[in-house]
């Protein structure tokens, strides 16, 4: 019993804070392609 404890304090936290890092950094790529987007309509606006 000993040995799962030590395996989900050891696999679970990493893979939790992976997770967590994954949502979090998704939200912020779905917002700088749409600022990549609008940028790139701007420039070709300027043409």
């Amino acid at each position: 019993m000993d040995d799962l404890y030590t395996n989900i304090a050891n696999l679970g936290f990493p893979i939790a804070i992976s997770i967590y890092l994954l949502v979090r950094i998704e939200g912020k790529l779905s917002n700088l392609t749409t600022s990549i987007n609008e940028l790139s309509k701007a420039i070709i606006s300027l043409k």
